[in-house]
């Protein structure tokens, strides 16, 4: 979070801290990553945060709970112009004004507006930046090494703030401001498009798309229990450089399976053949097919030491 803004014509008077301490009480109950900034920027500023109430979320858009007498409303654009729609919002064009000027600035920003009775009021802004994982450009070069043809960025930020992140590690295509069946989409057009598909999420809105990826890979350390629940694999923490070592681990294992198969299949044909043609004992294949089944698993071993 790099901004707390209180609207100057609210009708009530509210601090900073005051607006941010009922944003943190309704992202309290989210596991999306702006809630999550949310809530640290409270905890920094040892805010007293209130309890949150009958909380839902609208994926992609925004989210509501009841906080003390009141309902709270944390959302984006497509928040205020599709799930309040019919609503009478006090303030909302200086909002959408103040968001579009935040996005210019590169920014991730949200609305945060109280509803009483049948009024609904905006009470100011909160603004986030994306910053880059240490070793974020090194993991896209990895993957290319790897033969990784074509890497998107999917993302439901603006496309402002994606397109410079993507800039910096060196990502090819970026498709934002995008809802979850939006992204489900779009890795079906992937799909179509290059076959093989791979899906690296940690968050609520991506689980539908890890469920459609050729492959869903989900980061343990941050991830949500939906999206652990529907990935393929799970890294066991947040370090990035664990995504080109899972995609050259699975190609290791499929190129060392296929030489187990061929050994074994080769071993059985050729003590059925010896049986047959030559006549050997029983004994001695039985023997010789245990041999190839020791081979097989100690070449399977040799995977413990990939790297």
């Amino acid at each position: 979070m790099t901004d707390v803004f209180v609207r100057e014509t609210a009708a009530e008077a509210l601090t900073d801290d005051g607006l941010l301490s009922l944003a943190a009480a309704v992202q309290s109950r989210s596991e999306h990553h702006l809630a999550r900034a949310t809530v640290a920027a409270a905890d920094e500023r040892s805010l007293d945060v209130p309890d949150a109430r009958r909380f839902q979320s609208a994926a992609g858009k925004g989210v509501r709970a009841d906080v003390e007498a009141s309902t709270v409303h944390i959302g984006n654009r497509s928040y205020f112009g599709t799930v309040l729609d019919d609503a009478a919002i006090e303030g909302l064009d200086p909002g959408l004004d103040r968001l579009q000027t935040l996005e210019e600035e590169g920014k991730t920003s949200v609305i945060v507006a109280r509803e009483d009775g049948d009024t609904v009021t905006v009470l100011g802004w909160l603004a986030f930046t994306d910053t880059v994982r240490p070793g974020a450009a090194e993991m896209i070069a990895e993957l290319r090494s790897l033969g990784v043809e074509h890497i998107v960025m999917l993302t439901g930020d603006n496309e402002r703030v994606a397109q410079r992140i993507a800039d910096e590690v060196g990502i090819d295509e970026v498709q934002a401001e995008l809802l979850p069946e939006e992204k489900v989409t779009t890795i079906e057009a992937l799909v179509d498009r290059h076959e093989n598909v791979a899906m690296v999420g940690d968050g609520v809105n991506d689980a539908p798309a890890l469920a459609t990826a050729t492959l869903g890979i989900a980061m343990g350390g941050a991830g949500t229990d939906v999206a652990l629940d529907t990935a393929d694999v799970v890294l066991m923490g947040d370090d990035l450089s664990k995504i080109p070592y899972v995609l050259g681990l699975g190609r290791k294992t499929r190129r060392t399976l296929t030489v187990n198969l061929a050994i074994a299949f080769g071993a059985i044909a050729l003590m059925v053949g010896t049986i047959l043609l030559w006549g050997i004992p029983l004994p001695l294949a039985v023997i010789g097919h245990e041999g190839s089944t020791v081979l097989v698993s100690l070449n399977g071993l040799r995977l413990l030491g990939y790297r």
